[in-house]
């Protein structure tokens, strides 16, 4: 199918896209995390994902979960609702990286049982030339890059 793909533009490859549901405080540690297992490359660049802007997950944790244990006087099945993010990344479909990823974000996560979703993807990869006269390319638009986010 897309193996077979030959736009002059670039090729797709096959990855997994991973989205974790987290708190926005800890998507660097988890990204170091998988960093030591991973480099989350996409053409030359690595450390790449996507954070989502804030929004707000809400669950109804049940009699012997985490929460009736370590929380003092939750009642189960009580509705909480917390902030969080979706973090993104992607990982080329090799089942051992695919191993590796998931017990570092395991492994870092606040919480026990993390919403993760793993689907299969194809990623793009352009044609790369750092010298490409294309006036809609940063270095050649006037405006460069974008502000970086503290």
């Amino acid at each position: 199918m897309l193996e077979n793909y030959t736009a002059k533009s670039g090729r797709f490859e096959p990855v997994w896209t991973l989205e974790v549901q987290t708190l926005p405080e800890d998507t660097d540690r988890i990204l170091d995390a998988v960093l030591e297992v991973y480099p989350l490359a996409y053409g030359r660049y690595q450390r790449n994902a996507s954070i989502s802007a804030v929004g707000v997950e809400t669950a109804q944790p049940q009699p012997d979960s985490t929460t009736t244990t370590h929380k003092r006087g939750y009642v189960a099945g009580a509705t909480e609702s917390y902030p969080m993010v979706e973090l993104k990344i992607s990982v080329e479909r090799d089942v051992s990286i695919l191993e590796r990823v998931m017990d570092a974000i395991l492994q870092v996560h606040h919480y026990e049982q993390p919403v993760i979703y793993l689907r299969e993807d194809w990623a793009s990869r352009a044609s790369y030339d750092p010298g490409n006269d294309n006036p809609n390319r940063w270095w050649n638009d006037g405006r460069g890059l974008p502000n970086p986010i503290d």
